[in-house]
């Protein structure tokens, strides 16, 4: 894939919890409590109410492909 053809959205290295809902099939209210709550993949809190979840070990846990860190 060429860089300069790919959009913001296409290089972003981070999931939302909305993202990560849609993913999961669950209500993102749920996919928020998920989020706080495990240690299955990294979660970054930038402030009080944001959410962004690593791509990468993400991907890996949702694949099942091991340790994700």
């Amino acid at each position: 894939m060429d860089v300069n053809k790919m959009s913001r959205t296409d290089m972003r290295q981070t999931y939302t919890a909305d993202q990560i809902a849609d993913i999961l099939g669950v209500s993102p209210r749920k996919a928020y409590e998920f989020c706080e709550t495990t240690t299955d993949f990294r979660v970054l809190r930038l402030g009080k109410r944001c959410l962004r979840i690593h791509k990468g070990s993400f991907d890996q846990w949702f694949n099942g492909s091991g340790n994700a860190f």
